[in-house]
């Protein structure tokens, strides 16, 4: 079967893997001071993080919508056998709600809640894209990706919980007083929701180096054919600290780089660096 892979924007691959494997991205639309800007076709991370910089307020993402879901299928539908479309958990947008109305109207559609975000959501339409080589039907693809859903292990430690309480995702004393005691929690999806895990302390090179070894060592339980790490701006030395903790306790055959994009970064801030990876 000739099968298009399709993901929202927020599964944060980088363009040259993107392109190898011919996934299209079905963009997020990020609000800026009331304007609507396309996630990584018309707006950055680094202009989000500048304007916030500059005393301008959080940026907001919205999903994609219902019409834009149809005009990108209606685009594709014609020229393939099937369509796998790979929405940013449900549990984080509407985006899936939104491209299973969609999909309605077309018989060669189907749509995968991936449960997650970032790379998380991205690892699934990389095993989509190997999948649908071999794959005998669109329904039996789905259902292959659909249950490697619950085993992407996604978390990712935040440097300042600043834009997290400009969100509205935590409050600003509770913000205040981590910052004040250099506290960097670990957060954790799980059942296709943020929780709050571990909280380290000190500076950033050592949280996220002793995060890597408590998410790492001692496991037998991870697939090691790939890891991916991926980070909005952080330090080259606690990056490069991370990368060789990576090595000392993860044994992966890859170790695959990517940057967060917009919507990370919207909710996150600079300073956010996480690794996920699959569980056997």
């Amino acid at each position: 079967m000739n099968i298009k892979i399709l993901t929202d924007s927020t599964c944060d691959l980088p363009k040259p893997i993107l392109d190898a494997c011919g996934i299209d991205l079905t963009p997020l639309t990020v609000v800026k001071d009331g304007a609507e800007f396309k996630d990584g076709i018309t707006i950055t991370p680094a202009e989000i993080f500048a304007h916030v910089a500059a005393g301008g307020a959080l940026c907001s993402t919205s999903a994609v919508s219902v019409g834009e879901y149809q005009d990108i299928f209606a685009a594709y539908t014609e020229k393939y056998d099937g369509i796998l479309q790979i929405c940013i958990g449900s549990g984080f947008s509407a985006s899936y709600q939104n491209a299973c109305l969609a999909a309605q109207d077309y018989e060669n559609v189907r749509v995968i809640d991936s449960q997650n975000l970032t790379v998380g959501q991205g690892f699934l339409a990389l095993k989509a894209y190997e999948l649908a080589k071999q794959a005998d039907s669109l329904d039996a693809l789905a259902a292959q990706v659909q249950d490697l859903a619950g085993k992407v292990e996604t978390s990712f430690v935040v440097d300042k919980l600043d834009y997290l309480a400009k969100g509205g995702r935590c409050s600003s004393v509770a913000a205040l007083g981590a910052n004040l005691l250099s506290l960097k929690p670990c957060i954790e999806l799980i059942g296709n929701k943020l929780t709050v895990g571990k909280k380290y302390r000190g500076n950033l090179t050592k949280c996220l180096t002793a995060y890597i070894r408590d998410r790492l060592a001692d496991r037998d339980d991870i697939d090691t054919s790939c890891v991916f790490l991926v980070k909005t701006v952080v330090p080259e030395e606690s990056y490069q600290a991370v990368k060789d903790a990576i090595q000392t306790y993860g044994h992966f055959e890859q170790v695959q780089e990517a940057t967060a994009g917009c919507t990370i970064s919207c909710h996150c801030g600079p300073g956010t660096l996480g690794i996920i990876f699959l569980r056997k």
